[in-house]
């Protein structure tokens, strides 16, 4: 499969790739890093980092990666995992006390739960600064509790460092949260590119259903309330009242039906 993809992303940012299973998303992570070879061009703040068939090292890239795989050295502390990246002790207790890990900073990795090695992971990615934070489905192997929590704590340092972020995920609720724009990959070529509400939200459909969903969002728009609720792989709108509307909570399990062809929530 041939990868073309133009691209621009602003400073800052926080956006996510989605698509199906072998459309190129893990390999445009890995060409951004420098792991794998490619033609084109990538400039980072008037810096090129590939250009007319040179490519500069993955240790000469302003670059953060965090990957499924924790990759942690196991024969080493959480902090020392930290420092071997950068000898920074002043950022390496600031990021273990952000994330909550302080006291957990003399114990390996063979001690820690799932969680804890991912929050590792992640202040490990950011020790260098980076310009450009990847993130490889990095929450898919947990449980949706502590995939919830990392959520926010990435959130949380994206926006403390900076940082401009480029997350692959399939989770289209782990992606309205997080994400400001979207982009779709389709056999290596950009098919949709926009806000999460452009890009995930299904407007249309008047079949009959019933099924259960998360709430991500509730909104006011002129006389009525709009829930934007993740159902399976789908998010969806739903218009309700203001009592209904009043009684949900983001993060909250309901169920989305259709009554005389129009969806409704119900509420345990």
């Amino acid at each position: 499969m041939e990868l073309s993809v133009n691209l621009t992303l602003s400073a800052g940012s926080f956006t996510a790739l989605t698509g199906p299973s072998g459309s190129g998303k893990s390999t445009l992570l890995r060409i951004l890093a420098g792991l794998e070879s490619a033609d084109g061009e990538i400039k980072v703040s008037q810096k090129r980092w590939l250009a007319n068939n040179k490519s500069l090292p993955p240790q000469q890239r302003d670059v953060g990666l965090l990957f499924q795989d924790y990759a942690l050295f196991e024969h080493m502390s959480v902090r020392q995992n930290l420092l071997f990246v950068q000898k920074d002790p002043a950022l390496a207790d600031a990021l273990l006390e952000s994330t909550g890990l302080s006291e957990l900073a003399n114990r390996r990795p063979a001690y820690l739960s799932g969680g804890q090695k991912q929050r590792v992971a992640l202040c490990r990615a950011l020790m260098r600064r980076p310009k450009l934070l990847l993130l490889d489905e990095p929450l898919s192997a947990l449980d949706p509790a502590m995939r919830l929590t990392l959520q926010h704590e990435i959130l949380k340092l994206h926006r403390e460092f900076g940082t401009t972020t480029l997350m692959v995920s399939h989770d289209p609720a782990e992606i309205y949260r997080m994400a400001q724009r979207v982009i779709r990959l389709e056999n290596g070529k950009i098919t949709a590119d926009g806000t999460p509400g452009d890009v995930l939200l299904k407007r249309s459909g008047s079949q009959k259903f019933s099924f259960e969903g998360e709430v991500l969002e509730i909104q006011k728009r002129d006389a009525v309330y709009v829930a934007v609720v993740a159902i399976g792989q789908q998010i969806v709108e739903v218009v309700t009242d203001t009592r209904t509307a009043k009684n949900l909570q983001i993060g909250q399990q309901v169920t989305v039906a259709t009554k005389a062809f129009a969806p409704v929530i119900v509420t345990e």
